[in-house]
């Protein structure tokens, strides 16, 4: 072949990526304008258009932005791992880690304003703050982390302040640990549900916060690199991939461990059979969804023998981030459509609805503001990749 016609066919595949990436971005635009119309329309209309009720008050969207703010925060351990533990193949992925960070954060917490009802009060919780209260505590934790995620990665990406990498990394290490307790706390500190209240739920989110930020992280990746045309090194592939299998056996561990303790208490008995047996979707999501997808399926791809290591990677990767949704619907919705025992051993009724069971269905306006934070974080990641060095650059790999 011609170095005339290889220079035309690359011209060409140029010019295709070029109207791909425009594409793709008007896209994730007109899902951006979908969950706007779906914000318009529940402003207008009240939140009656929704699945949402007085006792479901937290519905499909808050599914989205927790998983997207908890996701946010375990991307960062691919840059923990490099800047404070000095693992060379992880120190060159600090920077698309700490951009996926703030662009999953900045998704997460645009669907959690304004799935709130009145996203102009944040306002009146910025200047007038409750220290007694763990959503205003996240105010200030959410922030940090932009800020910190911020100057780590001006330190990573501006040559005089290298030396200061480290110190940075160690902050967002700390810092990150810190926010993902208070998204656990969030729930550890409800006692007006039975899924809820449990000193487990912090870590337990630190751990998940592991798996479904690496299983990200290398969905990104994976895509950038095809993009670009660049080949991810085996031996590297399979250091991430048992990785990420580490953090998924954990993070079932810790799930396990969450029911176990439940069903130690009499009065969360009933709670544990309506989420693993009688629930109706609960325990299929949990089962099939959770357990099935979002562990075993992955652990299956990353640890039999014979499998290819490319595509089996990235089919685990994906199930994990399905199994994760799976998850936190279960856990959300499901611990709130549970009625509190308030009596236990009694049985409860009144006009408000007290100890029954309360149903939920989605309502499209949901998906689109759920979707919309997607598209946020899909946006800001693939403009700033485009335009600054996010990518990392291999050398030959030589095992610690």
């Amino acid at each position: 072949m011609s170095t005339s016609t290889t220079s035309q066919l690359k011209l060409e595949s140029t010019r295709f990526k070029n109207r791909l990436f425009y594409f793709m971005l008007a896209a994730g635009g007109l899902f951006v304008l979908a969950g706007m119309y779906a914000v318009h329309m529940m402003e207008e209309h009240g939140h009656i258009i929704s699945g949402m009720n007085n006792q479901i008050v937290w519905g499909l969207p808050h599914v989205f932005a927790i998983f997207l703010i908890v996701a946010a925060s375990g991307v960062l351990n691919v840059a923990s791992i490099g800047s404070v533990f000095g693992k060379a193949i992880y120190k060159v992925r600090a920077p698309l880690a700490g951009l996926l960070s703030i662009a999953m954060l900045a998704g997460g917490l645009t669907v959690l304003m304004l799935d709130l009802g009145r996203p102009d009060r944040i306002i009146v919780a910025a200047t007038n703050f409750n220290i007694t209260s763990v959503f205003a505590w996240n105010i200030v934790l959410y922030s940090g982390l932009f800020s910190l995620v911020a100057v780590y990665l001006w330190t990573l990406m501006e040559k005089r302040m290298n030396i200061w990498s480290k110190t940075a990394g160690v902050a967002v290490f700390v810092w990150r640990f810190i926010l993902t307790t208070g998204t656990g706390l969030i729930f550890a500190f409800l006692t007006a549900r039975q899924a809820y209240g449990s000193a487990m739920l912090p870590p337990m989110f630190i751990i998940l916060s592991f798996a479904w930020g690496m299983a990200v992280f290398h969905l990104v990746q994976t895509v950038m690199y095809a993009w670009n045309e660049q080949v991810l090194d085996s031996a590297i592939m399979d250091r991430k991939k048992h990785l990420l299998g580490i953090f998924v056996l954990a993070s079932l561990y810790m799930v396990t461990v969450y029911h176990f303790t439940n069903m130690y208490f009499a009065n969360r008995i009933g709670f544990e059979y309506f989420i693993l047996r009688d629930g109706g979707i609960f325990p299929d999501l949990f089962w099939w969804g959770y357990v099935g997808l979002g562990n075993i399926l992955p652990l299956i791809l990353i640890y039999l023998p014979g499998l290819g290591r490319k595509k089996c990677a990235l089919a685990a990767s994906l199930a994990v981030v399905l199994g994760g949704f799976a998850f936190l619907y279960v856990f959300i919705i499901g611990g709130q459509a549970f009625p509190l025992s308030i009596f236990p051993g009694y049985e409860v009724s009144s006009s408000f609805g007290d100890g029954q069971i309360s149903s939920y269905h989605p309502s499209i306006y949901e998906f689109m503001l759920g979707l919309s934070g997607l598209a946020i974080a899909f946006i800001i990641t693939s403009i700033s990749v485009r335009v600054l060095n996010f990518l990392p650059h291999d050398k030959p790999y030589i095992a610690d």
